[in-house]
């Protein structure tokens, strides 16, 4: 008999399910870096892509997706935005707008539908990303991915 996974596990298959779109969810250890999860995964670190929630000054959310060795170009998404102010919400506010935890964010299953930016470089891509809980990863092609959230696609990253 299968194990009971997560709920949040099950929100992401549910949502992927009802969009067509197909993805692999496996069990992995915590990682203390980036450079350690990707080694335990097998794949490269900009394979792994980080779900943020950014909170607006309006008091709406949007998610961006940035590969593993990049972070945010805030001028960059801000400009793409059309904001002049975005910023990374505690914990409890990332939970409420999403219903997950940090570190198991994902746009799929979350339970606001906010837009997603995806920088450009993750398409093409099979990517990792956090997949609703602690202890999970979601394998994904990046291009469907993209297609299935109706992503906006753009350059909002910088090397870190």
């Amino acid at each position: 008999m299968a194990e009971e996974q997560p709920s949040g596990v099950e929100r992401v298959r549910a949502d992927a399910a009802s969009r067509g779109l197909e993805i692999e969810i496996v069990e992995r250890p915590a990682a203390g870096s980036l450079a350690e999860a990707a080694a335990l995964l097998g794949i490269e670190p900009a394979d792994i892509v980080k779900s943020l929630v950014l909170k607006r000054s309006d008091d709406t959310f949007v998610f961006a997706l940035v590969p593993g060795g990049r972070k945010i170009s805030w001028p960059k998404l801000r400009t793409l935005l059309g904001v002049n102010k975005l910023q990374l919400p505690d914990a409890a506010l990332a939970l409420a707008a999403t219903g997950y935890e940090r570190g198991t964010i994902t746009p799929l299953g979350s339970t606001t539908a906010w837009p997603v930016v995806a920088d450009v470089s993750i398409a093409g891509r099979r990517v990792s990303m956090g997949a609703g809980a602690h202890g999970y990863s979601a394998f994904v092609d990046a291009g469907r991915l993209i297609a299935a959230l109706e992503a906006t696609v753009a350059d909002i990253s910088e090397p870190e």
